[in-house]
């Protein structure tokens, strides 16, 4: 059996699916997704999650916190790995008025470092990113020259990768988290009613 790891770009995959189909999916078991894209004589190492806490949005926060709760209380596979976001002030040059905003960091880096150190110790037959930022190509390109009969698929990351898979509804519609979940401390995990 080939050893398959999937690097799940958090933000990437979030807007990917609000924008194409607003909440209903946001619920998403990552494992089932995973194991969805698996070729016969494969089997699912690992899930990487690579995400940053929401800030400055209470809902927003308790949110993401239940799901990446209701993740790691599903599965043992799914690692999730966390970035940060920046604070930055941004100046409008017109009138000189400034505003705060909040930029995602380390993210790209996190899962470039991860792809590359893990082709180097060889910890998977065939990688898979779901992630559609091409500023994963150098990367992309540095695992192949590490293990150049390994497989990997993206979009303008299609020069670097060996093809590409569009997530479809339907595969997301089939890989939902249960609406009710228990996790090791008791605690009850509910789908956010937002997210309906």
């Amino acid at each position: 059996m080939h050893r398959v790891r999937v690097y799940i770009d958090g933000f990437n995959l979030y807007y990917g699916m609000h924008t194409a189909f607003g909440r209903q999916y946001l619920w998403l078991d990552l494992e089932a997704l995973a194991s969805g894209l698996l070729l016969p004589g494969e089997r699912l190492d690992r899930v990487c999650y690579f995400t940053a806490r929401v800030r400055n949005n209470l809902t927003s926060e308790q949110n993401q916190n239940t799901y990446l709760k209701a993740l790691t209380a599903r599965s043992a596979s799914v690692k999730v790995v966390e970035g940060r976001f920046q604070q930055q002030t941004l100046r409008c040059r017109a009138c000189g008025a400034a505003r705060i905003t909040h930029e995602e960091k380390e993210t790209d880096v996190s899962i470039a470092v991860a792809l590359v150190e893990d082709a180097a110790r060889s910890a998977y037959d065939r990688a898979l990113i779901i992630s559609g930022d091409s500023d994963l190509c150098p990367a992309v390109r540095a695992a192949k020259r590490l293990q150049p009969t390994r497989r990997r698929q993206s979009d303008p990351l299609r020069a670097a990768t060996d093809g590409i898979l569009r997530i479809s509804r339907s595969m997301l519609r089939q890989a939902q988290l249960p609406g009710k979940m228990i996790n090791a401390d008791g605690i009850v995990l509910e789908r956010p009613a937002y997210w309906n």
